[in-house]
């Protein structure tokens, strides 16, 4: 082999080296980086307090379906706020976790809550309350405070109380939550020497508050008596029902719940009774033909 085409061999060689070197590394997959390692953060620590579930506004009832609990940073927690004491966050996280939440759930289905939302069941609001927003004892009433019917009364509502009794109150089966209309027998003074007797409607669609101390509607099937009713009372008919109960003779009649969707309101002068007068587009007073 002659010098010449040893050369040539050599230069060949070195050329189809440099070309496989080259075509390795045009396709040869990138090597992944080195994974960076984030030490663990500890999640803070929660705790569960008592918040509404919707927004409640003046006047509303607690109940189990307006309340919920609701994990809460321990670090930020109030003294104001209701807690049940446990923790919101799981000691360990996957199927540890998961298993403590369900159980959470399963104990609250079957207590109602716990002791502490069922001791606030029946409590009204007494200012409002938004979703999400922890209750506070400021600003709810116990049902059995003594400020807990002017928290229950709406804007323009009076409660006024009148004498109850088996006869005059439904058989007995008139309960707080009822409707019923005020009806008054009294002598008919547009007669000769005021003989006769007449009976007209003092207030028609009056909601029952409470008879006696009881504000709470009884069990299916049981009665409430008692020897005094308080209702609601638009205010502009505080007079008129005030009257009614000096002339005496007063009858309730429970009104049918397919019947309560009507206004709360004195006699109006289509049924030829009275006269409402208005004043500003609000009703000022009501004029009862004698």
């Amino acid at each position: 082999m002659t010098p010449a085409r040893i050369l040539i061999l050599i230069v060949a060689l070195g050329a189809a080296v440099g070309l496989a070197l080259l075509v390795h590394g045009m396709f040869a997959q990138p090597k992944a980086p080195a994974p960076t390692v984030v030490a663990a953060t500890a999640p803070p620590a929660m705790t569960r307090v008592l918040v509404a579930k919707t927004d409640l506004a003046v006047g509303d009832r607690l109940t189990a379906d307006n309340m919920s609990w609701q994990g809460w940073p321990t670090a930020t927690l109030n003294a104001a706020y209701i807690s049940d004491g446990e923790s919101a966050v799981a000691p360990k996280p996957g199927v540890d976790a998961v298993m403590q939440k369900a159980s959470k759930t399963v104990s609250d289905m079957t207590t109602g809550g716990g002791p502490k939302m069922t001791a606030m069941i029946g409590d009204v609001v007494r200012e409002p309350i938004f979703a999400g927003e922890p209750i506070t004892a400021k600003k709810i009433v116990h049902s059995g405070d003594t400020s807990y019917m002017a928290v229950r009364l709406p804007e323009g509502m009076r409660a006024m109380a009148l004498p109850l009794s088996v006869e005059s109150g439904a058989g007995g089966f008139i309960a707080p939550g009822d409707r019923v209309d005020i009806m008054s027998t009294h002598t008919d003074q547009n007669k000769n020497g005021g003989g006769g007797m007449i009976t007209e409607t003092v207030l028609s669609n009056a909601l029952v508050l409470a008879i006696d101390q009881k504000t709470d509607a009884p069990k299916s099937g049981a009665t409430v008596t008692g020897v005094t009713i308080t209702l609601e009372v638009p205010d502009i008919n505080a007079s008129a029902v005030a009257k009614a109960r000096t002339q005496g003779g007063l009858t309730l009649a429970l009104r049918s719940y397919a019947d309560i969707g009507g206004r709360t309101g004195g006699p109006s002068a289509d049924d030829g009774h009275g006269v409402r007068i208005f004043r500003g587009g609000a009703p000022a007073e009501v004029v009862t033909a004698q």
